[in-house]
């Protein structure tokens, strides 16, 4: 059933669509949206491992062509918005309005009705290598492009876009061609059945994806350093993995030589010429700000109709606390975070019930100086309720849904120093809750005007099939703040617009979302037409000083192989 479906109606997959082991399928084109490919029934993809003992096995042979596998995609998808910022000017860092001295938000930036169009291209070639049925080689490479946006818009010679073929000139670092992945996964590690352990750049997908997903809704996507292990039975399946997000050296671990740091820091020599990085001056000699996250996802599959999830998340930041002083931005510095959750999804007949609930907890610093004390208590959470009936009886599949979405806000996110320092809060907590890698617009909407962090979301949906190819939806939301000092958040996490110090309104507006996909070319391809249109509320009004409502609509051609 998940041939016909696009990543945007993940969430009324048939449950072994959803809760299969995501340990192979993300990498292998498995994640339940977009054509389907032939790759998907190749070794690398099988679920079904062979048990015999190693040493059973015959010994590697040299490179065998019949072990090697590819896939690839291509997607392109004009998007047109109108009303960027509700009226407004343009955004600036993605915020429709600012901070002032005092840590209240701004009226709209200048300018007014900004709108936009434009067309954003991905290709992707994964190539996998199975020497033996216990060990998969896997790289999937990415080029990422927005048409016309890597060359200098004056220059129609060298540094034109035409010319221009791995990075935008504009743009220093901002390089189109990159590793998507890139692992060994070994299965049946030490000769222990179920027992297996991936090592490299891999996705982490877990449950509906509200707190860790692949996020191909944008066009480059979440990836991780790390290792995964994983201890999967009939009932059960066990993962712990640790990953590496933030990398300092002491000048001798750069991937591209040994000569500099990852992170370039201020030089402690007085006479050093070289350009630095004050914010992040303080762990120069130690090579001390890492940033790690270690995760423990539990999926029980031994109670009838129900699938139970709970799990453990630590996310360690050793980054100096000025290194992103505001509460407001995502994964914020020196914090040690503790997250507990549990997810749970019950089907019986018609009806589906998902329910996920998440705890975080820990100590971060406040911001104001340089000591690092995380004298700041964190006290966040969060939870997502969908209950859906779908009628598999009648030929269109008819399927209604009603959602109620909330997450905790913090009053003090926009917190500035007398002195004019801006903080991590005034107060003694931390309670903006912490969306970590969602993929946010199966749950906020298709326009991405929200995320899991300071919402209160009550929502409908109704969907249908006429026919096999074909698929609709139409999705209505209402947005309020849990907080009304906090910001209202976009599904990147950072502020879309920033609350005033006086703010009591909570009703950010309405959104309502159309969609329709066909596949076609033998499932291979598809097609999608999207509109979104958002109704401004007394929110926006209050805080920006326009009331246009905004619309967005794209055009989406996906194909693979």
């Amino acid at each position: 059933m998940w041939k016909f479906l696009l990543l945007w109606f993940a969430f009324t997959l048939p449950s072994g669509a959803i809760l299969a082991p995501t340990s192979l399928m993300a990498e292998a084109g498995h994640v339940g949206y977009g054509p389907t490919s032939p790759a998907l029934f190749s070794s690398a993809e099988s679920l079904v491992i062979d048990t015999d003992p190693v040493a059973l096995l015959p010994p590697p042979a040299a490179f065998d062509i019949r072990n090697f596998w590819m896939r690839a995609d291509l997607r392109v998808r004009p998007e047109w918005r109108s009303g960027v910022c509700f009226g407004g000017g343009p955004p600036m860092n993605g915020a429709c309005n600012s901070l002032n001295l005092s840590g209240s938000g701004t009226s709209a930036h200048d300018g007014s009705k900004a709108s936009d169009f434009f067309i954003q291209q991905w290709a992707r070639l994964g190539l996998g290598y199975d020497p033996s049925p216990t060990l998969n080689f896997y790289v999937e490479l990415q080029d990422s492009a927005t048409w016309g946006g890597s060359g200098n818009p004056t220059d129609g010679g060298q540094s034109a876009d035409a010319a221009n073929h791995q990075c935008g000139t504009q743009r220093p670092g901002q390089c189109r061609l990159g590793i998507r992945a890139g692992y060994a996964l070994i299965r049946n590690l030490a000769g222990v059945e179920g027992l297996s352990a991936k090592f490299g750049r891999q996705y982490v997908v877990f449950g509906n994806q509200r707190l860790f997903g692949h996020f191909d809704w944008a066009n480059t996507g979440y990836s991780h350093d790390g290792v995964m292990l994983s201890y999967a039975r009939t009932d059960f399946d066990l993962k712990l993995g640790w990953f590496r997000h933030s990398e300092t050296d002491l000048g001798q671990g750069h991937p591209g030589g040994s000569l500099t740091p990852n992170l370039l820091t201020c030089n402690q020599d007085v006479t050093s010429q070289s350009v630095c990085n004050p914010a992040v001056a303080q762990h120069a000699a130690d090579a001390g700000s890492d940033v790690d996250m270690v995760v423990f996802y539990n999926q029980i599959r031994g109670v009838p109709r129900m699938i139970v999830e709970p799990y453990y998340v630590l996310y360690s930041n050793r980054l100096p606390e000025r290194a992103n002083p505001g509460q407001y931005l995502p994964k914020s510095a020196s914090q040690l975070r503790h997250m507990v959750g549990l997810r749970l999804e019950l089907r019986d007949g018609n009806w589906d019930l998902v329910h996920e609930t998440a705890y975080q907890f820990g100590r971060t610093a406040d911001g104001f100086g340089f000591d690092n004390q995380r004298n700041l208590s964190i006290n966040a959470w969060a939870s997502g309720t969908w209950l859906g009936h779908t009628w598999y009886a009648h030929p269109w599949k008819p399927r209604v849904a009603i959602g109620f979405d909330y997450a905790s806000g913090d009053g003090d996110s926009n917190c500035v120093t007398p002195g004019g320092t801006l903080a991590r809060s005034c107060g003694g907590n931390a309670n903006t809750f912490e969306n970590f890698f969602p993929t946010n617009f199966l749950h906020v909407g298709y326009m991405l005007n929200g995320a899991w962090r300071n919402t209160v979301q009550p929502q409908v949906n109704l969907q249908a099939r006429p026919t096999t190819r074909d698929h609709v939806e139409v999705w209505a939301m209402r947005k309020y703040l849990a907080s009304a000092r906090d910001n209202w958040y976009r599904g990147s996490q950072g502020p879309l617009i920033f609350s005033r110090s006086d703010n009591q309104m909570t009703h950010v507006g309405d959104e309502l979302d159309v969609a329709w996909s066909r596949m076609f070319a033998d499932g291979t391809v598809s097609v999608a037409v999207i509109y979104g249109h958002f109704f401004s509320g007394p929110y926006i009004r209050h805080q920006l000083g326009t009331s246009m409502d905004q619309d967005w609509g794209i055009v989406q051609l996906w194909t693979n192989f």
